[in-house]
């Protein structure tokens, strides 16, 4: 299981209806609810700067998080819909809901990779390429995955790992159905360069051959 799952820290709001919720935006907070499970919702209110910086921090729609409320219990929340002003794009209310231990939810999962001091491609240059370093997986609310682990051992230059290669969480599955690459061993830029050149030069020798040829040709 994830060994940290954010906080996110909020108020019981008093007061339902637009006009607690005008006060609420006057006090710099954001309004919302928490619905879902068997409790009834619960109306909150959210710092308005914490809120944004975690927007702005991005996936704040598939990030799970403890929601941490005065005088009720710790729950695990993930937000369903945030409104925003049409004007300003600033969030103006969010909706969160509760989710109990066996909710399949759709997460980013950080992906580990290891074994960089077994793999020949690095050994004689190569550079690992990292095409994905986190995979949305759809997992159990209650065994959410800390990492996903990617081996680089006994890769060469060249090759690629892909999601179908790699030994996922029990009961996780990936959101994109095709089987996608996470990362590769590119050829060193040098070895890379040399190649260009030797392309280029048996282009420049072909094209100067061409007309020697045609010359003969025209001759017989």
């Amino acid at each position: 299981m994830a060994g940290e799952i954010p906080d996110l820290h909020a108020q019981e709001r008093t007061g339902t209806g637009k006009g607690a919720a005008r006060a609420a935006r006057r006090e710099g907070m954001v309004p919302g609810i928490v619905f879902g499970g068997d409790t009834d919702p619960l109306p909150i209110n959210i710092p308005f700067n914490e809120l944004l910086k975690k927007l702005k921090a991005g996936r704040f729609k598939s990030t799970l998080f403890n929601l941490k409320v005065d005088g009720h219990d710790d729950v695990r929340v993930i937000c369903r819909d945030v409104q925003r002003d049409v004007v300003k794009d600033l969030p103006t209310h969010l909706d969160l809901m509760r989710l109990r231990r066996t909710t399949k939810i759709n997460l980013f999962i950080t992906v580990d990779f290891v074994g960089e001091d077994d793999c020949p491609g690095i050994r004689k240059g190569g550079v690992l390429t990292v095409v994905r370093n986190e995979i949305e997986l759809m997992v159990t609310a209650g065994d959410i995955p800390e990492s996903v682990t990617v081996s680089l051992e006994g890769l060469n230059v060249g090759d690629n790992v892909t999601i179908s290669q790699i030994e996922l969480p029990e009961g996780a599955k990936p959101t994109i159905d095709r089987d996608f690459v996470i990362c590769n061993i590119s050829a060193p830029s040098a070895l890379k360069s040399d190649e260009n050149a030797e392309d280029e030069d048996g282009e420049a020798t072909e094209a100067a051959e061409a007309p020697a040829e045609e010359e003969a040709a025209a001759e017989e």
